[in-house]
């Protein structure tokens, strides 16, 4: 008997085992899978709503591209991010003695990150390392997954997840493939959304120049291609096809010498990968390797050159985010077609290639006797950061995956929305960065050697996402919701695929999450009101007072006076700008409605615009006495391509109503003065 009762619980256990019970994971109301930056806050938000939630992250590192050397953020407008995407770069803000930090190193992202864990208790709700292998679903709900340990896949370790609502947060958008989910990948044709910018497209933006041989003896095509020229021919503009634009690292580098790790030869490295790189630095006549625009315009048509191999952004502590620039950077162009349908052996490889490729051509620019002395020099004076990513000799721990799968649901944004042509009624969010897709393949045209996808189109302003661009088709799954593969085409997608973005997304997707479990409906079902109040009314999920923004387009809260122009930029959707070149004084008043007595910071926009004044006064009355703050531009230092910053006129006593107000005056201004926001924080 005590033999049988032995097999019995011996049984037990191994049962445990295969469900994965006995690894700790119970089931719990929200899972997340990918620990990325939309991943870590879509479960802070559910946790702080009261949900028991898991986290399951395939690699080993959380923070996706935030923490992985994405430090110079692309935002295009700060107006469009909110809520606890908008608290993250704040909070980056404490850490560098500042309102806010929109440029930052990847540890002090990872260790926000690690506040906010720790803050909502989510310590043991992260399980790293492990991926997904099936999906269980019911009456078009998922039941529960299946994961596997990523670098050790046994069937005897496999975890089961069960959960009455999952949210995918990979850039791959795996979760929701397994689902059953409709998606898509690579570029629609502009035809098939009524768009001018989706499809193939030549651009003059980080082209290679023209008259370079794509030959490995030039003049003589029996050589063979150079490596990295694709075989494939010029499709007609516009058209469709399955090719994905091209990923690359976003690389954490220094010249600070006693923080400085040289560029050493890879495994792998193959000098003549970079045969045709010499060939455009030939070109191109490099002095270094930074990268800058220059324009002419020849007959009414404006002519764009772009020179050198990296654009590279300043960031805290002599660091810099080193991203792709020009011809041939370190986009690995046409080496990432199958990594969105790839299995993770592919994905594996197609990752160690990109690591090779960048490391090799580092190693190429600093050593390689080809490469002009100048040049070489220049590369010598950089390498890694001794104090990022230390388990990686300073290489990024994160692929800029681009785009990979996208969902198609029952909206899919598309360039209409992208330029406010087409509307959505049900926004959980707002994108503001231009429409943007690197290079998607390199390939010979006319004889010579040509990239061929970029493009770089603003938007006019921020524009709302909607709600259904992130929740499949009812009739496809009823439980899941898609923060990063969202539903949109190629360019629409290239606005909205921005991290801070992706954090909103989130958030929304986690509220929404939320809302559905508490009145049990599907996610499609749920009220998009009910979001947006959570949203607007608590957007810290803490209960403090909300800070009041008065925007210069809210007409019941801003009076003008004499001659300012409405011109677009800024914050938000536009601003009030005045040249300050006539004598007569304009006025732009901010009244805001305080909603409780007490101490308030007030912050006032300055946007990036050439030609400022070189002070700009202020004239700050808190109901009883007025204040005047003179703001040198001198002092203002706008990091990165910030479209502004925020710059505190000080800290004030101010009564509930609209008592208090901040005007801004042109006079004494010897050059242009704008209006554009002012923030009321309480303290």
């Amino acid at each position: 008997m005590k033999k049988c009762n032995t097999l019995l619980i011996t049984a037990g256990i191994v049962l445990m085992q295969l469900s994965g019970f006995a690894k700790g994971i119970k089931p719990v109301d929200v899972c997340i899978y990918g620990g990325s930056s939309a991943g870590i806050i879509a479960a802070y938000t559910a946790k702080k709503m009261g949900k028991t939630v898991v986290v399951i992250e395939p690699g080993k590192y959380l923070g996706g591209l935030t923490t992985g050397g994405l430090g110079a953020t692309d935002i295009g407008n700060k107006y469009a991010i909110t809520g606890l995407a908008k608290d993250f770069y704040r909070r980056l803000g404490q850490h560098y003695g500042k309102f806010e930090q929109w440029v930052f190193e990847p540890h002090a992202a990872d260790k926000v990150y690690a506040d906010m864990i720790k803050e909502a208790k989510m310590e043991t709700d992260i399980v790293k390392n492990h991926r997904i292998i099936a999906v269980k679903k019911e009456n078009g709900y998922i039941t529960e997954i299946t994961v596997e340990e990523s670098n050790n896949p046994n069937a005897a370790t496999n975890k089961v997840i069960k959960a009455k609502m999952f949210i995918d947060c990979t850039y791959e958008g795996d979760l929701m493939a397994k689902a059953g989910v409709s998606y898509t990948y690579g570029r629609e044709a502009n035809s098939t959304y009524g768009e001018t910018y989706n499809g193939v497209q030549i651009s003059d933006y980080h082209q290679i120049p023209d008259g370079i041989d794509p030959y490995v003896v030039p003049g003589k095509p029996e050589s063979g291609l150079l490596y990295g020229i694709g075989k494939g021919t010029l499709a007609p503009t516009g058209s469709g096809d399955k090719l994905i634009q091209a990923y690359n690292f976003r690389l954490c580098l220094t010249q600070e010498k006693n923080n400085l790790i040289p560029f050493t030869k890879p495994e792998n490295y193959k000098a003549a990968n970079y045969a045709l790189l010499l060939r455009v630095i030939e070109k191109e006549g490099w002095k270094g390797v930074f990268g800058d625009f220059t324009s002419k315009t020849t007959n009414g048509v404006l002519e764009i050159e772009n020179k050198g191999n990296f654009l590279i952004k300043a960031m805290p502590n002599g660091k810099t985010d080193f991203n792709n620039f020009g011809g041939f950077s370190t986009d690995m162009i046409g080496a990432n077609y199958d990594y969105p349908e790839g299995d993770y052996a592919t994905r594996k490889k197609i990752w160690q290639e990109h690591v090779d490729y960048t490391k090799g051509m580092l190693y190429f620019l600093a050593h390689d006797n080809k490469v002009p002395e100048s040049v070489r020099k220049d590369m010598q004076s950089w390498g890694f950061a001794k104090d990022e990513f230390k388990d990686l000799g300073g290489f990024s721990n994160q692929l800029y995956v681009r785009e990979a799968r996208r969902m198609v649901s029952d909206m899919v944004m598309t360039q209409k929305h992208c330029e406010g042509v087409e509307v959505i009624d049900d926004a959980i969010g707002m994108a503001a960065y231009g429409m943007d897709s690197h290079n998607c393949q390199r390939i010979v045209v006319n004889g010579m050697v040509k990239n061929e996808g970029d493009v770089q189109k603003r938007v006019p302003s921020p524009f709302p996402i909607s709600y259904r661009s992130i929740v499949p088709k009812e009739t496809e799954c009823k439980n899941l919701l898609v923060t990063i593969c969202l539903s949109a085409s190629h360019i629409a997608f290239g606005s909205i695929r921005m991290e801070p973005v992706f954090m909103v997304m989130g958030q929304s997707a986690a509220t929404a999450a939320v809302l559905a479990i508490d009145k049990k409906l599907a996610v499609q079902q749920v009220n998009v009101k009910d979001i947006q109040k959570i949203l607007t009314e608590d957007p810290l999920l803490n209960k403090a007072p909300l800070e009041v923004l008065v925007d210069n387009d809210d007409k019941g809260n801003v009076e003008t006076s004499g001659d300012w122009k409405h011109v677009r930029g800024g914050y938000g959707h536009g601003l009030f700008i005045n040249d300050g070149k006539t004598t007569t004084t304009s006025t732009a008043k901010f009244i805001p409605e305080i909603t409780k007595n007490g101490k308030h910071e007030i912050y006032v926009y300055v946007p990036r615009i050439a030609g400022r004044s070189s002070q700009t006064t202020f004239n700050v009355y808190d109901g009883k006495a007025n204040k005047s703050v003179a703001i040198k531009t001198a002092d203002i230092k706008i990091l990165g391509l910030s479209s502004g910053e925020w710059v505190s006129l000080g800290a004030y006593q101010l009564t509930k109503g609209k008592n208090a107000f901040v005007e801004i005056s042109t006079a004494g201004a010897d050059g242009i003065v704008t209006a554009d926001a002012v923030i009321f924080k309480p303290i």
